[in-house]
């Protein structure tokens, strides 16, 4: 079954004549997939995340998503300073419709599945910036939607701690079954991570190219050196 489905799409901003930010985009996400959206900074990838998670309308084209949309988990953790990391999975759940006295116990499961269980009634200012990033995701999480739209949520983390959370988003993606679609520009992170990667090309994003990275016997290292090569031509057309 299909998760998301992209035909057409194109976006631009203003008026017909500015310039396309993505053109012509057909993409199909499967249920319980994981794809990273690969590409140089500026090529829309956000922009197409923005367009799955309704934040914007596309110009051109249509968007399908399952009925109850999907949860969003952006760079910056943006939590709330004055509540606990409990207080902050709780506040998700309530925006949700769950009652109030099941509220406490669904949040400390969620942070448990995120390895925080041990820090939820610490406020932001006393977790260090991976423990955000893990209150953030289990505040995805309560919004118990199918799909998770991920954008470049650890890009600000220190390479031992992001590798860590890849472990972790891993883990908790094969425990819950959600279908992921991940935003990076990190080629290392979308091997390491994904099931299938979609190179977009320089403005306007088109889709440049995929590869399948689940495959037995894979040599991630042989499918990043390519994927990279690919990459730096997308980035050489752009400035020539």
């Amino acid at each position: 079954m299909t998760a998301i489905r992209l035909a057409g799409v194109g976006k631009r901003f203003g008026g017909p004549r500015s310039p396309l930010v993505l053109d012509g985009i057909d993409l199909d996400v499967a249920e319980g997939e994981f794809v990273c959206l690969l590409g140089a900074s500026g090529c829309g990838k956000s922009t197409l995340l923005n367009l799955v998670a309704g934040l914007e309308a596309p110009t051109t084209g249509s968007i399908e998503v399952p009925g109850d949309g999907a949860a969003v988990m952006f760079q910056e953790s943006a939590l709330m300073p004055w509540l606990t990391a409990r207080r902050n999975v709780e506040l998700a759940l309530r925006l949700r419709g769950v009652p109030r006295p099941g509220r406490r116990g669904e949040a400390e499961r969620l942070l448990e599945l995120v390895n925080l269980a041990d820090a939820a009634e610490q406020r932001p200012h006393e977790l260090s910036g991976g423990m955000r990033q893990r209150v953030a995701l289990a505040r995805a999480l309560a919004q118990d939607r199918t799909v998770l739209l991920m954008d470049e949520p650890f890009a600000a983390l220190d390479a031992i701690t992001r590798d860590l959370l890849h472990e972790e988003l891993e883990r908790v993606w094969r425990e819950t079954g959600r279908t992921i679609l991940f935003v990076t520009h990190n080629v290392h992170e979308a091997v390491r991570l994904a099931q299938r990667i979609v190179l977009l090309s320089s403005r306007p994003g088109r889709v440049a190219g995929e590869w399948r990275t689940d495959a037995p016997g894979l040599d991630a290292q042989s499918v990043a050196r390519e994927i990279t090569e690919r990459l730096r031509k997308e980035i050489a057309s752009n400035a020539a």
